[in-house]
């Protein structure tokens, strides 16, 4: 279907280009060729008949002398009609010239004088396509001769694009709105449909990011890189859903669960935790929590933001949760996570701890029952 479309707008693109080379103000050449032709027709008189025609002999080599001058013509005719048109081309060739003369220079002083504005780029980018757009009207003007060719071509030009390149003027417009919107910029950690990564380059057309892992993601379970280059359509920005996570506030919110059993002391559970969390992350959190907060503030949301780490209790089917709930640097989630880890196994198993704060295991249970129903003896075991 691709390469339908392709061939599609080739052809398209072919015709336009004949209807403006070959423009029907050339009204001479045709009205000499048709005088041409209409010379050549042999007419029958009223005393011949198509029999006493048919009785005579033809003689081919009149036939083929024809040919060959109605040939030459031809050629003639095509010739003149490149020279006439000569001065258009060569016109047209300076007012390309310019424009890319124009963009050359201009584009990289835009680009220093806005340098220090984040949407430098994309000004730089439209003031290249706006000067191309005008130089591509002027040449149709200019290759035209009149208004009819003109018209025909930019609406045969206009069907071909619009049907042909759905995808491209989407992705196109996805480039604008992410230009000027900011939805993500080179460097950010994002997540669009199922590609989630560091954007690396940003394209009129597409967007390429470094892959990085999570789960169901590729071959890395976490967030770390992979190594592979992911490119996607700049339309994604249309049609899904933009995840941002480092454009604004470069810090996540991430949690650590800590099974324990229903038995365990949950107040002196959560009071250790919390110190161990603290220990490692209290000094780490003011600072962004406090930005955080600041953001919150600016747009009228709530600013109660805990500048320290916080547990909580959630019960399960069998055990008892206690969740550490902290905030760390959205391309360090994986390293603290691995650290607090660590920390808090080598606290579980202090002998201060021992008998309250027990660990869960998978559990047997044994039940002897009487003839009449009754339990008369319990026994389990932890493993």
């Amino acid at each position: 279907m691709r390469q339908f479309r392709q061939a599609t707008l080739l052809a398209v693109v072919l015709t336009s280009l004949l209807l403006l080379l070959v423009s029907p103000g050339e009204t001479g050449l045709v009205d000499g060729a048709e005088e041409a032709a209409g010379a050549s027709v042999p007419t029958l008189s009223v005393e011949e008949s198509p029999a006493s025609i048919a009785e005579e002999e033809i003689d081919p080599e009149p036939l083929g002398q024809a040919a060959a001058e109605e040939a030459a013509r031809t050629v003639q005719s095509l010739w003149q009609g490149f020279y006439s048109n000569l001065p258009k081309l060569v016109v047209t060739l300076a007012i390309l010239f310019l424009a890319w003369l124009l963009v050359r220079i201009f584009r990289p002083l835009l680009r220093r004088t806005l340098h220090r504005w984040e949407r430098a780029h994309a000004v730089s980018a439209l003031f290249g396509i706006t000067v191309w757009a005008l130089a591509a009207g002027l040449v149709l003007s200019v290759l035209a001769g009149d208004i009819r060719a003109l018209v025909g071509s930019v609406g045969l030009f206009g069907l071909a694009l619009s049907w042909a390149l759905q995808t491209p003027i989407e992705s196109f417009t996805g480039w604008l709105l992410n230009s000027f919107q900011g939805y993500y910029r080179v460097g950010d950690r994002v997540a669009v449909g199922d590609v989630f990564g560091d954007v690396y380059q940003i394209d009129f057309l597409t967007t390429t990011v470094w892959e990085i892992g999570s789960p169901g993601r590729g071959f890395v379970n976490a967030e770390q890189p992979t190594g592979r280059l992911i490119t996607f359509p700049n339309n994604e920005v249309l049609a899904g859903t933009v995840v941002n996570l480092t454009r604004d506030f470069p810090f996540v919110w991430d949690e650590l669960a800590v099974q324990l059993a229903n038995e365990s002391d949950m107040g002196h559970g959560m009071r250790v935790l919390a110190g161990v969390a603290r220990e490692l992350l209290g000094s780490h959190m003011v600072e962004p929590a406090r930005r955080y907060a600041e953001i919150l503030r600016r747009a009228d949301l709530e600013t109660t933001i805990a500048e320290e780490p916080q547990v909580f209790v959630a019960m399960s089917e069998s055990w008892t949760e206690v969740v550490i709930r902290y905030l760390v640097h959205a391309r360090e989630r994986r390293k603290w996570k691995s650290e607090l880890t660590m920390r808090v196994m080598e606290e579980l198993k202090k002998p201060e701890h021992a008998g309250k704060l027990i660990a869960v295991y998978p559990r047997r249970q044994l039940q002897f029952v009487d003839p009449d129903g009754r339990t008369i003896k319990v026994g389990g075991s932890d493993r």
